[in-house]
């Protein structure tokens, strides 16, 4: 994804409106530079633990010291209720959590590290006070960096379905046949890896992220002489549309599942930014929350950002970040915060490490052309496709099993006290389950009745298998006890 600033007039110059309070910030940021999803676990490399730390130390001088400060954040030793870092279980994005956490709270040394106890010893915080930051859990996207398909790590049904309907699209269809001879000539490049087979538009992310890793970092690569530049650009290319076309499509919003989420843990955290610093408190100014580039994606189509740049159709690069700041343009006296009219919200986009010589670009939300909307705009809009409720995930999922079985319909769950369908809200009428339990006891009092009736009348009576074998017990007399 190369961003060329097609909208130079956006362009933000950061912190460069000194009358701006900024009150709290969201930002989603994505893992840095990893070894290739095709050869599972994938981890974290060197250089990207790098890139994810360069990108906290830019986010420090930011919101922590810089001119863009959040408002009573604290600058040096970390206030845990001021910060909330999230991530999925994944072995990559929870490393890179903890790498940029690394630079946006660093080691506070020595002296700001020691604590004094009662018997009048100190004790010094090992690793020259380092700051021990929780990086809790957040349910999509779990194993999202061994997954080769996008949609494999969203859990979601009806995303899936729709994501499959893409390789039945005209588009797909297209560039399926029409690039056959590209993906040919790649084979001798990576059939250490995949089957000639498989090389085709089908995996353009796979087959992509496996050259590009070696590009990175291989000094030799198989028939590299194949590996132009136009070819590299080509299968670059083919693999965003790739990767778009499965994470976001306009006539049916499901297969973006991964934005609605991300919409609804934006506007949860912020909310709660809003209210705690109503209610006096210093509490939930800054959200960060690492997750996978198909999140990414979604809420680029959702957010109608392709309409402010074309290149957010791309995949994002290694470390890339957006930022959602709240912010007032009014003045705000110590102790007070301000009403919800005096709140405004912009957007932010870098592709790849921030630092402080690439700093991330305000660009319009929802098709509009301001880079500054009102909170009220904002939070309404994003509202449209935000997915904010575990109840409301399952039943757009049309999942019905584990948690979402408490939101199943009642027709799909027996258990339900409504679980027939059929009951009659005006009288005391029994449901099918509770009905069929007293027919088969009915049933089997009938079948009871009858046997011990023919017994009776035959003179045959029941004899234990123990008394038959002469008090000894016979191996059809044990009871066998099954263990769950």
């Amino acid at each position: 994804m190369q961003y060329s600033l097609l909208l130079p007039v956006l362009s933000l110059l950061i912190g460069a409106d000194a009358a701006e309070t900024v009150l709290g910030a969201y930002i989603f940021h994505r893992h840095g530079d990893r070894t290739p999803k095709s050869l599972p676990p994938a981890n974290l490399t060197t250089l990207g633990y790098d890139e994810v730390y360069t990108s906290g130390q830019y986010y420090r001088s930011r919101y922590l010291t810089g001119s863009s400060k959040i408002r009573g954040i604290n600058k040096d030793i970390v206030k845990l209720s001021q910060l909330s870092v999230t991530s999925p279980v994944d072995n990559v994005l929870q490393s890179s959590a903890v790498g940029f956490l690394q630079g946006l709270y660093p080691p506070v040394g020595e002296t700001m590290s020691t604590q004094s106890l009662a018997n009048g010893s100190d004790v010094q915080a090992p690793m020259n006070g380092y700051q021990l930051i929780p990086v809790n859990i957040v349910s999509s996207g779990t194993g999202s960096e061994d997954n080769g398909w996008l949609q494999d790590a969203s859990g979601c049904q009806n995303a899936k379905l729709s994501s499959n309907a893409y390789f039945s699209s005209a588009e797909y269809n297209n560039l399926l046949s029409s690039t056959k001879d590209l993906y040919k000539s790649l084979v001798p490049v990576v059939n250490g890896t995949f089957d000639a087979s498989d090389v085709t538009f089908k995996n353009a992310y796979v087959v992509y992220d496996l050259i590009n890793v070696a590009e990175i970092h291989n000094s030799s690569i198989p028939s590299s002489s194949v590996l132009t530049p136009s070819t590299l650009s080509q299968i670059r290319t083919l693999a965003d549309a790739h990767e778009f076309g499965l994470a976001y499509n306009a006539s049916d919003d499901m297969r973006a599942m991964p934005g609605m989420q991300l919409a609804g843990e934006i506007l949860k955290y912020m909310n709660s930014t809003i209210t705690s610093g109503t209610a006096g408190s210093s509490a939930n100014k800054f959200g960060i929350q690492f997750g996978a580039y198909a999140s990414f994606l979604s809420f680029f189509g959702l957010a109608g950002l392709p309409k402010a740049n074309v290149d957010f159709t791309g995949v994002p690069d290694y470390a890339s970040s957006m930022v959602f700041e709240l912010f007032t343009t009014k003045d705000v006296p110590t102790g007070t915060f301000p009403t919800t009219s005096d709140l405004q919200v912009r957007f932010l986009f870098h592709n790849g490490t921030a630092s402080n010589s690439s700093e991330p670009t305000a660009y319009p939300l929802f098709g509009g052309s301001e880079t500054a909307i009102p909170w009220t705009t904002f939070s309404n809009s994003l509202s449209k496709f935000a997915v904010k409720t575990t109840e409301d995930w399952c039943t757009k999922c049309g999942n019905t099993t584990g948690t979402c079985a408490a939101y199943a319909p009642a027709n799909n769950n027996p258990s339900a006290p409504n679980g027939n369908g059929n009951r009659n809200a005006g009288g005391s009428h029994m449901s099918a389950a509770v009905g069929g339990v007293i027919g088969a006891f009915v049933t089997l009092a009938v079948v009871l009745g009858g046997l011990a009736a023919f017994m009776l009348l035959a003179g045959f009576r029941l004899v234990s298998k123990q008394t038959l074998a002469g008090g000894r017990k016979t191996p059809g007399s044990e009871v066998v006890e099954a263990k769950a």
